[in-house]
């Protein structure tokens, strides 16, 4: 299967401006991801697709493949379907949306997501993992997934599902999957999933992917190991910045 990858980046976030340029170790998180993905040697091409210009001449400067996007898009979903628009489906089998605040994403966990197009039935992927303790899983900011038995993706709740009637003081933790927002897509499921207005769940929770669901859209679901360490803070940036400092002793 050929494989392209697609980072969108945008420099307006509403919590941290300015985050993908944001530096860890002394080199910009977005050039993290980027390299990290490059060198996984899965992506016939990885491509950063942003808006902003000060993002294009930095990646520029790395040497990386870049590229001018709307600056009207909602998600990183929707600049990932310009970009794949633009090349043109046929020539794409999977199209995988690295999320540019991901600086320490690797190839193991990008191998599983992809491998699970092996699956006919597939036409979108994404991970899930256990989660560490329970403070986090009634976290709104950490999305849960109730999945079948063969992986695929039932529902995805910022509240903590599946809900435990009878089972009062036993821990959650074995009940409950967290979601990786990591996304891959057969190319022409993505040219349909760009055409598809909001729905109501999707408002509900803030969760994009309740649209594809309520769409009939299959998605299925691999479980990883792999950590995450997403920064969507300036205060998440400085545990970025402590685990880089472990990881490069």
């Amino acid at each position: 299967m050929k494989a392209l990858a697609i980072i969108p980046a945008r420099y307006a976030s509403t919590r941290f401006p300015g985050k993908p340029l944001a530096t860890i170790g002394g080199k910009p998180m977005l050039q993290h991801v980027y390299e990290n993905v490059l060198h996984s040697d899965l992506f016939y091409n990885v491509i950063i697709a942003t808006d902003d210009k000060k993002i294009y001449k930095a990646a520029e400067g790395w040497n990386a493949h870049a590229v001018m996007t709307s600056n009207k898009h909602q998600s990183g979903t929707d600049r990932c379907g310009e970009v794949a628009a633009a090349i043109g489906e046929k020539a794409i089998d999977i199209i995988v949306n690295v999320q540019g605040d991901e600086p320490f994403i690797s190839a193991k966990p990008l191998q599983k997501l992809i491998g699970l197009f092996k699956n006919k039935e597939v036409e979108i992927a994404t991970l899930v993992q256990s989660f560490e303790n329970e403070s986090e899983i009634i976290n709104p900011n950490n999305a849960k997934v109730v999945l079948g038995k063969d992986g695929r993706a039932l529902y995805f709740s910022r509240a903590a599902i599946p809900y435990l009637r009878e089972n009062e003081g036993a821990s959650l933790l074995p009940y409950y999957m967290k979601h990786i927002g990591i996304y891959a897509f057969r190319a022409h499921i993505l040219k349909e999933l760009v055409k598809l207005e909001s729905s109501a769940l999707e408002k509900a929770e803030k969760l994009e992917q309740l649209r594809w669901l309520e769409n009939g859209y299959s998605i299925f679901a691999a479980e990883t190991t792999y950590k995450t360490l997403s920064v969507d803070t300036p205060e998440d940036l400085k545990d970025a910045e402590i685990f880089y400092k472990k990881i490069n002793r």
